[in-house]
């Protein structure tokens, strides 16, 4: 069987995308018409040129400039629902999607809105056969002050999220500068994640499994750095939410076949494929599978056993027929 035929055939469970991360170029201009919005690129063409990333931080300007065109629910609903007919067509039955609501506030949008959109396509994709569960994210490059504030906000839909993570600028913003409110979220019975060890050290996986107390870890690549730390992942199985053409659009790795994935499964982690912002690095979860696949030279056992992790990672249990 083709290589990426028998990953298409693999139930899977994705762990770790954004949803403003799927916002596709021409979805960008449609909406940006649709509200009036003045987007600094002329064409479709001209935001694929500034898909050429030094690193995340140059991502991050991008992104938050392209999720200005979301004003309303039915963009919201647009977005989502696109996204999660895309997620599905790549055999995956369980999603468990983040969201960035002081991304959105912070420009008017009301909560509201911006849950009516997502709750709708949540809705529909179950419909499908998808099952979607939402992650609440705070920014890491704003305050705890503020992260408490959307958390508060978020209040009266608190039943639409599994979970909290901490995302964006991973340098300088450690994880133990969210501490408080990843205690206050766990009392509420949030799942709880943080991106650590992107660009950040060793240090910031520590940081959140011992300060913040997360039960996962988002990408987690600089964890090979520290001996101890694997020994740790290793015995306590904490999943790690991989994402290699993430990793490559954002320089984290030279090349595919630097990526530590395959590193992390011959040492017995709990490592995961997933696809970040799949509107930005190139790919869904499959197109990840394969690319990476075909630098490593995984074989069969091996995608089935990346397939199997992403539901033995999972907050919430999906459709677990792949084993």
């Amino acid at each position: 069987m083709d290589r990426r035929d028998f990953i298409q055939q693999l139930p899977k469970a994705e762990l770790h995308l954004h949803i403003e991360g799927s916002l596709e170029p021409a979805m960008m201009f449609d909406l940006a018409r649709r509200n009036g919005v003045e987007l600094p690129y002329a064409d479709v063409a001209e935001v694929r040129t500034a898909y050429e990333f030094a690193g995340l931080q140059d991502f991050l300007d991008l992104y938050y400039a392209g999720m200005g065109v979301l004003r309303t629910a039915s963009d919201f609903f647009a977005l989502a629902d696109a996204c999660f007919r895309r997620v599905g067509a790549d055999n995956v039955t369980h999603l468990e999607c983040f969201v960035d609501p002081q991304a959105h506030l912070g420009r008017g949008v009301r909560f509201e809105d911006l849950m009516q959109g997502l709750d709708a396509a949540v809705r529909q994709a179950a419909g499908r056969g998808l099952e979607v569960s939402l992650i609440l994210c705070f920014l890491r490059h704003l305050s705890e002050r503020e992260a408490f504030g959307a958390l508060e906000d978020a209040a009266p839909y608190q039943g639409n999220f599994i979970g909290v993570g901490l995302d964006s600028s991973e340098l300088g913003h450690p994880p133990g500068k969210f501490r408080n409110v990843f205690a206050a979220a766990r009392d509420l019975g949030f799942r709880l994640t943080a991106h650590a060890g992107e660009e950040g050290p060793a240090e910031y996986v520590w940081e959140a499994l011992d300060v913040l107390g997360v039960e996962r870890i988002d990408h987690g690549n600089r964890a090979l750095e520290d001996d101890a730390l694997v020994a740790r992942l290793r015995r306590d199985q904490v999943p790690l939410t991989l994402c290699p053409l993430s990793n490559l659009k954002l320089r984290v790795v030279p090349d595919l076949r630097a990526h530590p994935l395959k590193r992390m499964l011959d040492l017995g982690l709990l490592a995961t494929v997933n696809s970040d912002d799949p509107a930005y690095f190139g790919g869904y979860v499959n197109d990840n599978y394969v690319r990476a696949a075909a630098a490593l030279d995984l074989g069969e056992a091996e995608l089935a056993a990346l397939a199997a992790n992403s539901f033995k990672a999972a907050f919430r249990a999906g459709d677990d027929s792949a084993g």
